[in-house]
């Protein structure tokens, strides 16, 4: 599985927290964190979790990478639960181990599980050119037919999406803004393709929201009813939702934080737990709990969601390109001799990751509320957090 990574703050960072522009208790552990947060079997050896690792990863939360982490990690060796960190920098009452959080692209999972059940019914044909079932959409700068298998796996060649701005500051002072992923899907389609399909794999958000268009297409349901009711309920997840245009999360929390910088050179953590990411949408705007995701992990990869042969499709990379990771809604990785197949999501303030071993032997889902979750560097909490887990 690949963990989506944050960035190991600068030294700039580090010396504005010593200095003090930050309150220093914001950072202060509450006395019941992480330790009184923890329960479960675990053990300190190679054949399970390690208990102690765990421990040693969420006990320096919070810091000035992450204010809050939710861990469970599950498996025939053993399981093991642990919160810590804070619901809020001003409050500091320890994390809720239950909170709900946005869940990014994990979002992609239940998409591509409801196209499957979809494919299963004979109601969508993966083989089938996607331009067949969304006439009007494409322009005829796309000859070649793209299938909606292309679209699953990220092989359709179609370049990326409109969206509120190009960097965090442009995007906070437009996150109330209602971007609809029909204005997403045009745009992408206006600038023509970028590759033939199958040609190579790249991972964009614009495959998953042309699917969601193509679900409401063959359903005349709306994207969230029909993932509600084809992969939610099956899977059990009853806390998980879709916001759609609403900024709020809905339930019991713990805020997200970005670091900005100041104009002296400063940082400071600006709360962006409220947005909207209506543009999101099929590919990134799910809100869940970590309890709700082990939950769709295991009923996912027992089958008993979606069913075969159209599992194997979330275990299946593209033909032909020996370097694809990625597969309908699942991506692998290979960690200490395991394969590890899940999937990964970032918002800002909020990181987490879903997977495991196909067998499930081991498996892995955490929200960490990250201080920097878009920056594709490494974040040293994610990192204990997952190498305690998978060892």
């Amino acid at each position: 599985m690949r963990t989506r990574t944050s960035s190991v703050l600068t030294a700039s960072l580090v010396l504005a927290l010593a200095a003090g522009p930050l309150a220093a208790p914001a950072f202060a552990a509450p006395p019941s964190s992480p330790a009184a947060a923890s329960t479960g079997h675990a053990t300190d050896g190679t054949d399970g979790p390690d208990e102690k690792a765990l421990r040693a990863a969420l006990g320096v939360v919070p810091n000035q990478h992450a204010t809050a982490a939710l861990v469970r990690v599950g498996g025939t060796d053993g399981r093991w639960r642990g919160s810590a960190g804070v619901r809020d920098l001003a409050g500091g009452r320890p994390a809720h181990p239950n909170a709900l959080f946005r869940a990014g692209s994990i979002t992609k999972v239940v998409t591509a599980a409801t196209v499957l059940r979809l494919a299963a019914q004979h109601r969508i044909d993966l083989d089938a050119p996607v331009q067949g079932y969304l006439p009007g959409l494409f322009t005829p700068d796309f000859e070649q037919p793209i299938s909606v298998r292309r679209l699953l796996n990220h092989t359709s060649g179609i370049k990326p999406g409109a969206g509120l701005g190009e960097s965090f500051a442009q995007v906070y002072e437009r996150r109330f803004e209602t971007l609809t992923p029909q204005e997403v899907a045009a745009s992408a389609i206006s600038k023509g393709p970028e590759f033939a399909p199958g040609e190579q794999q790249r991972y964009l958000n614009i495959n998953y929201t042309i699917l969601g268009l193509l679900i409401e297409k063959v359903t005349g349901r709306s994207y969230a009813s029909e993932a509600t009711r084809l992969v939610l309920r099956p899977a059990g997840m009853h806390h998980t939702y879709f916001p759609g245009t609403d900024p709020h999360i809905r339930g019991p929390h713990n805020r997200g934080y970005q670091t900005v910088e100041r104009a002296d050179g400063t940082v400071k953590l600006l709360d962006v737990t409220e947005w909207n990411h209506a543009d999101r949408w099929a590919a990134g705007d799910m809100i869940s709990t970590t309890a709700d995701l082990e939950r769709l992990l295991t009923k996912l990869f027992r089958g008993k969601i979606v069913p075969q042969p159209e599992l194997e499709e979330m275990f299946t990379t593209p033909a032909g390109l020996p370097d694809a990771t990625r597969s309908a809604g699942l991506e692998y990785k290979e960690v200490g001799g395991q394969v590890f197949w899940g999937k990964s999501g970032s918002r800002y303030g909020y990181s987490a990751v879903m997977g495991g071993t196909r067998d499930l032997s081991r498996t892995l889902v955490y929200s960490v509320n990250a201080t920097d979750a878009k920056s594709a560097k490494r974040n040293p909490v994610i990192d204990a957090i997952t190498t305690a887990a998978l060892r």
